[in-house]
């Protein structure tokens, strides 16, 4: 049976100073933020994609999400 994947140390430490910084924020900062992450995260799935499309030659084709 697979085990989910685990952060790094490195990882944990930037997740609990990320969460220390949140915490700080108000409402409509946290609102803001998770917008513009959410934003990123879709920029780098179509990133992916498109990477994966040029690697595996489904340039002619189209592969969505």
């Amino acid at each position: 049976m697979n085990q989910p994947l685990k952060l790094s140390l490195e990882q944990e430490f930037s997740l609990r100073i990320f969460a220390d910084q949140v915490q700080q924020m108000s409402r409509e900062q946290a609102v803001e933020f998770l917008l513009n992450l959410y934003e990123q995260m879709m920029i780098q799935e179509t990133t992916y994609l498109e990477l994966l499309k040029h690697e595996w030659k489904l340039d002619s084709g189209s592969i969505s999400g």
